[in-house]
């Protein structure tokens, strides 16, 4: 591509084109992207780019993967969509099938949708409906911690940190849901009774109107990218029973490898009722979501002829289900604890020089997650052009400098991208 023809674009894109979380006014740099492969961006000024944030956490493979590339080639040749109402698919069953052997072992039924934000939406209106059905009808609310993200539609809104997130412009639009205090972090620190007797004092005066507790498992990503210690949920399981509360998991970010095991759900010793997966379901290639739930809720639901209430366009879209097909063939031909585990050694090693930087209060690594915390927020505007002159793309919030790397990464890359954190703090600061 050309200098003028680069220019004309970058204009164009700037005039037209809004982009997530960023002002029209005052947009922060968008850099053209003309090609990807592996762990890499080739942008259209020529420089590449080691990806830290696997497009938001999704292209867990890399870029331009060539059995995902395949399959797709092979079902457009085909058919790219049909509906989902009265008509069905081979891809969408294949996927079915492999997602329900690959998930807690409770859970049967899946509900395919387009995004994580709508699986979320899907989860909550599965646990209200669940409970309509089976005669209380007043559990219409949810219980969650704080410093959780859930999306950006409403109902996941309303079950987002309603004070540090960045929703409570909305809160007066949103259905009032009821927050306990975040978990304390720490992946070893011993349980705090304090907590889930906090917990235990909600359910007890709540449950009536509570049809579910929904919650990001070990680790709570976007509200703060907070590490805790998992023998919480199966506490929280506990009480969900005693009080009739569904427990529903969000493993949007968390699926698929993420914190060194399959689902993060692997770390606990219970399952959920209901489970929402996405991001990294297609390998990034195509937006599907993915809600899973058990006999119990799928069952009642459908007592006395009921039908869940819901049914996205592309829902089962054909292409959708034939990329996550063949990203979950290479999930499974991994040894994904043996791979996510030596990338956390690389993430430890390349990241603990930042511990000596003044503004670092901490590091902190999971599996494929390495966290860079600070004193202080970043400025995106001025952090993000200083990363690209480094070769690296990685995208800060608030205190929190985190990669969240393919899996395909290779050490090296992973050591430029520590350098390039380490390097930038110090001019950013």
């Amino acid at each position: 591509m050309n200098q003028e023809e680069h220019q004309h674009l970058t204009e164009l894109d700037k005039q037209l084109l809004w982009h997530p979380y960023t002002s029209m006014s005052h947009p922060t740099p968008h850099y053209l992207v003309e090609s990807a492969s592996g762990c890499e961006f080739h942008l259209a000024d020529g420089r590449s780019l080691i990806d830290g944030m696997s497009s938001w956490w999704s292209v867990i493979h890399g870029y331009n993967h060539p059995q995902i590339n395949q399959a797709l080639h092979q079902q457009v040749d085909r058919f790219s969509h049909v509906m989902f109402g009265g008509l069905t698919h081979k891809p969408a069953i294949e996927l079915g099938q492999k997602l329900v052997a690959m998930t807690p072992e409770s859970l049967t039924r899946v509900f395919f949708s387009d995004s994580g934000s709508v699986s979320v939406e899907v989860a909550l209106k599965m646990a209200i409906q669940y409970w309509h059905t089976q005669g209380h009808p007043n559990k219409q609310h949810f219980a969650t911690p704080r410093s959780g993200y859930h999306g950006d539609t409403f109902a996941a809104m309303s079950v987002c940190d309603p004070v540090n997130g960045m929703h409570s412009m909305f809160n007066q639009a949103l259905t009032p849901q009821c927050f306990v205090s975040p978990p304390p972090t720490g992946i070893d620190t011993p349980l705090d009774k304090k907590y889930l007797h906090e917990i235990r004092e909600l359910f007890a005066e709540q449950h009536e109107h509570l049809a579910g507790f929904i919650i990001e498992p070990v680790v709570q990503n976007a509200g703060g990218m907070r590490f805790y210690n998992p023998a919480y949920l199966d506490e929280i399981r506990a009480l969900c029973d005693e009080f009739n509360i569904l427990l529903i998991f969000d493993e949007i970010a968390t699926g698929f490898g993420r914190t060194g095991k399959l689902f993060a759900t692997e770390h606990t010793n219970i399952e959920p009722d209901i489970m929402c997966l996405g991001k990294a379901l297609t390998g990034g290639y195509i937006t599907l979501a993915a809600t899973l739930t058990n006999d119990k809720v799928a069952l009642g639901i459908s007592d006395q002829d009921g039908v869940f209430m819901h049914g996205p366009t592309f829902m089962g879209n054909a292409l959708a289900c034939a990329a996550a097909n063949a990203s979950l063939d290479l999930v499974n031909s991994y040894h994904i604890e043996d791979k996510v585990h030596q990338i956390q050694v690389w993430l430890e090693s390349a990241l603990s020089p930042c511990l000596d930087l003044e503004m670092v209060t901490d590091v902190r690594c999971l599996g494929a997650i390495g966290v860079v915390e600070l004193s202080h927020p970043v400025d995106l505007h001025k952090i993000q052009p200083l990363f690209v002159e480094q070769g690296v793309w990685v995208r800060p919030f608030g205190k929190l400098i985190y990669l969240m790397p393919p899996y395909v990464i290779t050490q090296e890359q992973v050591t430029k991208l520590g350098h390039a954190i380490q390097t930038v703090i110090q001019q950013h600061f």
